[in-house]
């Protein structure tokens, strides 16, 4: 009994101290002249955090094993700010270092593994290989751009590499300098942009082999350029620190933003939500990501930093989860956050963390990823120090084996919704989408024919200069020696196993001769 009458009079004075307390918290609420103050008060004595329920708040990075992993691949050091990685449902494209000209490494994604030292590369580019991309209807199709002034389109085989590739099923010269950025475009089958060094942004029509359309309004080497989900817009970030929305067809630019306190580095369109975001470096060079309304750009929607470091701050956004996924050149990290339409637009889930320094990051498309395992992204981290390509599944915990719908929306296929020629009539489509449910098997049917072009010649002293390039370059003219020098070799081997060949043809003549059946 005394125990109870203890208990009740503990329980007496916590109710009359909590009414005491929320009378004191009523009398300096009433003692505030103006609502605003009233209202601001009971925020600031508000003790209960605000959490936002997300599907993805438990999302977690996976390393695939050492048996799933790229290794002994010549990674380039070239400090371009680029990913120097390409990846699709079928190849993985690495730019490697190379001696002379360019060249990068076409490898099926089921060849995992430690890589030969002498497999197969892809080098007829004369000058160092900047950005390669693969055609996302074709998966046997990339681009590439290099330092010597030219786009090419390449069509490797089934399988893979079996020798080396020099020729070029498509070369397109249009730009005055190097060219360092290439983007397919999204909804278009034979559309391809390139921007320069020389401040241009050519499109290609890749049926003519023809550049058809060139914007030039920037004043500065271009960064970065994103498309929009139907391809109508296109995003660019430059260096002289504005960021623009052009429709590019008629190259009028819609929107621009001179960017004085976000510097901005690089840009990218969020789906449908009207909306985009860019990382940058803030007044203090911290880094920093800034969210804007893509039909207003006079000022930010917010801005938020994210730490002090210098590296480049790659976005990588998925419009399916709506999941943004921030990696920093030379950083071990990778950072995650849900992207809303309301307040706080940005919310922070989770972080990756390696102790390895990534160069770039390849990303795998949505009919590559595993659904059985509800991998929701997936990417190919460059580790040049180890030589090493790493894969890093980005996973939501499920108990279920079922196919998760929730997580796994319909999703930009593999078939353009426009030709070339339509798109150019100002035609704009959304993409055509497809379910990963039955899991990817439906393989494209298109077929890239490149377009025949009359043969041009300027001859010279009997020489013809388009054929016979002089070499610009020290480097080029090694190249060309090392080419004559393998030539030069090859020939001898023949004219060696000719040489044996018609030897044993002249001993079997006079064995014939001599045998006493021809007496």
């Amino acid at each position: 009994c005394s125990l109870l009458h203890s208990s009740a009079e503990c329980c007496g004075a916590i109710s009359c101290g909590f009414v005491s307390l929320v009378w004191m918290i009523h009398g300096c609420v009433e003692n505030t002249t103006t609502p605003h103050l009233q209202l601001l008060f009971f925020l600031q004595m508000s003790w209960r955090p605000t959490y936002r329920s997300s599907k993805f708040r438990n999302v977690y990075g996976k390393v695939g094993s050492r048996e799933h992993c790229f290794d002994g691949i010549p990674i380039t050091k070239n400090v371009h700010d680029n990913h120097f990685c390409a990846v699709n449902a079928k190849f993985l494209a690495i730019v490697t270092e190379s001696a002379g000209g360019g060249s990068f490494l076409v490898i099926p994604v089921t060849q995992s593994g430690r890589l030969d030292p002498h497999y197969p590369k892809v080098c007829g580019h004369q000058g160092n290989v900047l950005d390669i991309k693969w055609n996302p209807f074709m998966d046997n199709i990339i681009a590439s751009c290099s330092e010597d002034s030219s786009v090419r389109i390449w069509e490797i085989p089934e399988g893979g590499l079996k020798r080396n590739m020099t020729e070029a099923v498509l070369e397109l010269y249009g730009h005055s300098r190097r060219v360092g950025l290439i983007e397919w475009h999204p909804t278009t089958s034979g559309i391809l942009f390139s921007a320069g060094y020389d401040y241009k942004i050519l499109i290609w029509n890749l049926e003519i082999g023809e550049p058809v359309k060139m914007i030039d309004c920037h004043t500065d080497v271009v960064l970065c350029m994103s498309f929009n989900t139907d391809g109508s817009l296109v995003a660019t970030s430059c260096k002289d620190k504005k960021l623009r929305v052009i429709e590019p067809r008629s190259g009028r630019v819609l929107q621009e933003a001179n960017c004085k306190n976000h510097k901005v580095n690089r840009v990218v369109f969020l789906g449908n939500m009207k909306r985009l975001l860019t990382t940058g470096v803030s007044r203090w060079n911290t880094r920093q990501v800034a969210l804007w309304d893509q039909e207003d750009l006079s000022m930010p929607i917010i801005e938020e930093e994210i730490d002090g470091l210098s590296g480049l701050l790659f976005p990588f956004y998925d419009a399916d989860t709506h999941m943004l996924y921030l990696a920093g050149k030379g950083d071990g990290n990778i950072r995650y956050y849900e992207i809303s339409t309301e307040k706080p637009y940005l919310q922070y889930l989770m972080e990756f963390r390696s102790p390895a320094p990534q160069k770039g990051l390849g990303v795998m498309p949505k009919h590559g990823l595993d659904v059985a395992s509800c991998e929701v992204f997936r990417f190919y981290k460059l580790v040049t120090l180890k030589g090493l390509i790493e894969p890093i599944s980005m996973i939501v915990p499920r108990r279920s084996e079922t196919y998760q719908e929730d997580i796994y929306p319909m999703t930009p296929g593999t078939e353009p919704a426009l030709t070339a020629d339509e798109w150019l009539s100002g035609i704009n489509r959304d993409p055509v989408l497809m379910s990963l449910k039955e899991g990817y098997q439906r393989p494209s049917k298109l077929v890239f024919k490149a377009p025949v072009k009359e043969k041009k010649s300027v001859v010279v002293n009997g020489i013809d200069l388009l054929e016979n390039v002089p070499p610009r370059t020290e480097n080029e003219l090694l190249r060309m020696f090392f080419r004559q020098q393998d030539e030069l070799r090859r020939l001898k081997d023949e004219l060696t196993q000719k040489d044996i060949k018609i030897r044993q043809l002249e001993l079997e003549l006079n064995n014939l001769r001599n045998s006493p059946n021809n007496k």
